[in-house]
């Protein structure tokens, strides 16, 4: 076969293959919000959000040295603003993997300017409340919500989630028990819909 019709193959079969996959994207977005609206304390932060990012799956794991990946698509007034991926590195005891889903919830435009503003990251105390996709979902009491560096903003709770610094953070196993997700020292990044 030569080159040139290979070539040709290959852009063709790219050309049928992406807008299949772009599809499966978005149908796992749209997936994993409807998840996240079945569950009763997280579906109320819906209404009333500035916006949120959402993560249909974050795959974590690790010998001794772990990590962390996934990408997301954050929203504003429920259409896509933006693109986030997020990532972290942790060295100490563990052995396994877990993959989850997450959504970030942001109270207010500085809580949402502060996660698309450049590279964010969450401190040392921050936590993710952990949620079952049940219809008889609870938020679990290990985590309280999520602490971002930068300025503070009033909390508001809804069913025990609060807000901290204006965001609050959900994670929904994704196979496997997962009590809450470390989400200190995850960094973010941000792009723009252009």
């Amino acid at each position: 076969m030569s080159k040139r019709l290979l070539v040709g193959l290959t852009i063709v079969v790219l050309l049928i293959a992406l807008p299949a996959q772009a599809k499966r994207e978005v149908e796992d977005y749209s997936a994993t919000i409807n998840d996240f609206k079945k569950i009763e304390v997280v579906a109320k932060f819906f209404d009333g959000a500035y916006g949120y990012a959402v993560f249909p799956t974050i795959g974590k794991g690790g010998l001794g040295i772990g990590g962390s990946h996934g990408k997301g698509q954050v929203y504003r007034g429920g259409q896509v603003i933006g693109f986030t991926s997020t990532s972290d590195i942790s060295i100490g005891l563990q052995a396994g993997g877990q993959a989850y889903s997450q959504i970030i919830f942001f109270e207010n435009e500085t809580a949402l300017t502060q996660f698309t503003g450049g590279n964010f990251e969450f401190d040392a105390s921050a936590s993710a409340i952990a949620v079952q996709a049940t219809a008889e979902a609870s938020a679990s009491t290990e985590g309280t919500g999520a602490s971002a560096s930068g300025s503070k903003t009033a909390e508001k709770s809804t069913a025990g989630a609060k807000y901290q610094k204006g965001m609050v953070v959900f994670t929904m196993a994704k196979g496997g028990l997962m009590y809450a997700a470390t989400i200190a020292g995850q960094k973010y990044s941000y792009k723009p819909v252009e």
